[in-house]
């Protein structure tokens, strides 16, 4: 409760509690967490138990009866009798999940990329950077695609469903270290120069310990503002590869597939199935985003 406090009486806490775009944002996220978390107490139904479904609930359209069963399903139904407001949960689980590890993989991998880049220098900062130079010419989305075809290619036929999310959560991963690289790379080279890693040089601390005890919690600021943003980001990637049939697999449908799904529905009147997905992902995407725009301004003291 003391660390609670203490953010609540801090600069950043003083602005979110004055933004109210932040508020809201904030309440928005932890809504749709919490109820991906507990899918499986909030959901009415399992939408993917084969054993509940009823092929005579299909096409249900929204808090009507169904003609045929009498029942009433509070998103309707899609062609298969599941509940849209089931699939939602479920599907959201999905997408944070992979959303959220594939933002800790790139973190990971760029912010050690990028304090080696930036401390040890030399050819190895040349080559990364290089690297990583050579990947912002592509598109994100096409990495990703590339990375998780090849992936695939190479797992055996009876495992690809098995690791399709865990695959999925390296190709974003991959897509996506390039951001955190480049910032902490740059933040590293002027911190390097500073009298405390003077210092610490001087009592025998070596490199790996000097990157990570000291250049590191200096640097931090920069990459959680990136995390946030980038957490949309991989949010949306995993919808579109999904949407583009490369993603999570029919047994694990995530947001993108049900929006795949309600797409081949929607010019035959059956809108439902397709608008309550995209909306639940519009609105956890813009939440995000907002989430982070705010952060970059609290955590920038040019703005205080």
């Amino acid at each position: 409760m003391n660390a609670v406090a203490r953010f609540w009486e801090s600069d950043i806490g003083w602005s979110f509690r004055h933004s109210p775009v932040a508020v809201v944002s904030c309440i928005v996220v932890l809504i749709l967490v919490l109820a991906a978390i507990f899918a499986p107490l909030l959901a009415p139904y399992d939408p993917f138990d084969p054993a509940s479904l009823n092929l005579m609930n299909g096409f249900s359209k929204p808090m009507e009866p169904n003609a045929f069963t009498g029942e009433t399903f509070w998103l309707g139904t899609d062609d298969q009798g599941r509940d849209v407001f089931s699939t939602i949960l479920y599907g959201m689980r999905i997408s944070l999940f992979v959303g959220f590890a594939a933002v800790a993989f790139a973190l990971v991998l760029g912010v050690s990329l990028g304090l080696i880049a930036g401390y040890v220098g030399g050819w190895t900062g040349t080559i990364i950077m290089r690297i990583a130079d050579v990947q912002l010419t592509f598109p994100s989305i096409l990495v990703a695609m590339l990375i998780f075809g090849i992936a695939k290619g190479i797992t055996p036929i009876d495992m690809r469903d098995q690791v399709a999310i865990w695959v999925l959560i390296v190709a974003i991963g991959l897509s996506d270290w390039v951001q955190f690289a480049r910032v902490v790379r740059g933040a590293t080279l002027v911190e390097k120069n500073k009298e405390y890693v003077q210092a610490a040089r001087l009592i025998g601390r070596r490199g790996p310990a000097i990157m990570l005890r000291h250049i590191l919690p200096n640097v931090l600021s920069p990459v959680l503002v990136i995390a946030t943003i980038s957490l949309a980001l991989a949010i949306i990637a995993e919808a579109t590869l999904s949407f583009l049939g490369v993603g999570a697999p029919p047994t694990q449908p995530s947001l993108g597939t049900l929006i795949r799904i309600g797409q081949g529905f929607l010019f035959s009147g059956e809108w439902w199935i397709l608008l309550f997905p995209a909306a639940t992902l519009l609105t956890l995407a813009l939440a995000v985003n907002l989430l982070g725009d705010w952060l970059r301004d609290a955590l920038n003291p040019k703005l205080r």
